[in-house]
């Protein structure tokens, strides 16, 4: 009986220009019941911060046989949520998927306004440290702290993209020998331009060029991955267009990903639908695979395709996999390739 090895998730690699997705159908509504009872449970979760009243949290997802002492690739993914909010849950799929694939995935809390009173550049601060807690407590972690990708959504990719660009908004007392600057960027409709033309420059008024990405794109900049709906209303094409070029005028790689048609935050399962989460986690795969963060294939396709004959009863060669344990976040499901 033919098996197969499904796991979850994928990425791809645009080169030289912006790679425009055609625009499809509106994608189906997911059930958001559904969606919230698939959601996956981090493997550990450890307090990297503390600073008055609020005590900040790395909620970790690791491969499998992960252990102290392992020097394996790493990333952390920021929430979005407008410097305002949070959903401390945002990347949990991503992460999971990603950890299969044999990387350690990082959702950290950070300050927002809602929760914690705070400003835009507490936000940033607490990426930063972050980072660094991360690269100090690496072998603890087993990972290896020069394959440290940062990334996130909306306001979750301006933190990591600015981790990865100002010099400024470091957490006082924090020792800053070690670098916050991650090794990649994995960037979901980052709003990384705060200027009148971009987000958040209201809001931002007195430091908003020294706390724009877009502004401060420098040598030191890590290679970059953007992917953006067409009529993102935070970030225009245009803008991404020009923070491609002013990374490439300095020799960087940075390689945008345009889904015509889509909206901000297409990227999520509950909003654009399971085609949209998937091409992204696809196109990210591929890009950290370029980097030798990830080898292989991506499985996430399969999986996904797994699922759909268990569900639908069509099994097509899934007969030994047992429906009563297939769910869409099944990390591990027993399979066995068949190409």
């Amino acid at each position: 009986m033919k098996k197969f090895l499904v796991a979850v998730i994928v990425f791809a690699i645009a080169a030289g220009c912006a790679t425009a997705k055609p625009k499809r159908d509106k994608p189906a509504k997911t059930n958001p019941d559904k969606i919230a009872s698939d959601i996956p449970q981090p493997d550990r979760v450890i307090v990297y911060k503390t600073i008055g009243d609020a005590e900040l949290d790395l909620h970790i997802f690791n491969p499998p046989a992960h252990k102290p002492g392992d020097k394996t690739p790493a990333i952390v993914l920021f929430y979005g949520g407008g410097w305002k909010g949070a959903n401390m849950t945002q990347f949990y799929r991503q992460s999971k998927y990603l950890a299969s694939r044999g990387m350690v995935a990082i959702c950290p809390r950070y300050r927002t306004e809602s929760k914690y009173k705070t400003t835009p550049k507490e936000c940033v601060k607490d990426g930063k440290s972050a980072i660094r807690w991360i690269r100090t407590h690496a072998k603890e972690l087993g990972i290896n702290p020069n394959m440290l990708a940062a990334g996130g959504g909306s306001a979750g990719g301006h933190v990591a993209a600015a981790t990865g660009t100002l010099t400024g908004f470091n957490e006082e007392g924090e020792d800053l020998s070690v670098s916050s600057i991650p090794n990649a960027l994995v960037l979901f409709n980052p709003v990384f331009d705060n200027s009148p033309e971009g987000y958040g420059h209201d809001r931002v008024k007195g430091y908003g060029k020294e706390f724009s990405p877009m502004e401060n794109i420098n040598k030191n900049t890590p290679p970059t991955i953007v992917l953006l709906g067409s009529r993102d209303k935070h970030l225009s094409v245009e803008r991404a267009e020009i923070y491609k070029q002013r990374m490439e005028d300095l020799g960087l790689r940075c390689d945008l990903h345009i889904y015509e048609g889509q909206k901000h935050g297409f990227f999520n399962l509950q909003k654009g639908g399971e085609e949209y989460f998937r091409e992204t986690v696809i196109e990210v795969d591929k890009f950290l695979t370029s980097l030798g963060y990830l080898t292989g294939k991506p499985t996430l396709k399969k999986t996904l395709d797994a699922i759909a004959a268990v569900k639908t009863g069509s099994r097509n060669g899934f007969d030994d996999v047992p429906k009563e344990t297939v769910t869409i976040e099944s990390a591990k499901v027993i399979a066995e390739d068949n190409e």
